[in-house]
């Protein structure tokens, strides 16, 4: 089993930029497709973005849609969320997670939470205004 660790998150002014790192250790990470969630204080957790195994697919939730890039470098075993123009709204602890069966893809099965098997604790990004 792998384990996902965040890291990156902070606090950021209203059209700043931060990057997010999710780590992976245990098992390569070229096994699993990755996604970014995100839960802001009272919320449900919310997909944000999400990459295949290769990285040559990528879906994204339509508020981050332009503004929010995931990437990976399976090689470093480390997915990325770059965040630009940030807004308060973006306000949440942010989670990345995996899973390593197949999956017919589309944003819907992607976006979907308990498709991921693994999550790691959260790193929290703060936008101020």
């Amino acid at each position: 089993q792998v384990q996902l660790v965040e890291s990156g998150g902070g606090l950021v002014q209203a059209g700043g930029s931060l990057s997010l790192s999710c780590a992976a250790s245990g098992r390569t990470l070229s096994d699993y497709a990755m996604g970014w969630f995100r839960q802001a204080p009272g919320q449900e957790r919310e997909f944000v973005a999400a990459i295949s195994w290769s990285g040559t697919t990528t879906y994204y939730a339509d508020s981050v849609k332009g503004r929010f890039t995931i990437s990976r470098d399976n090689a470093k075993d480390t997915v990325y969320l770059q965040m630009n123009s940030l807004k308060p709204e973006d306000t949440a602890v942010y989670y990345c997670a995996g899973f390593t069966h197949p999956i017919i893809g589309t944003p819907y099965t992607y976006g979907r939470e308990n498709e991921y098997d693994t999550w790691g604790q959260g790193t929290q990004v703060t936008v101020s205004s």
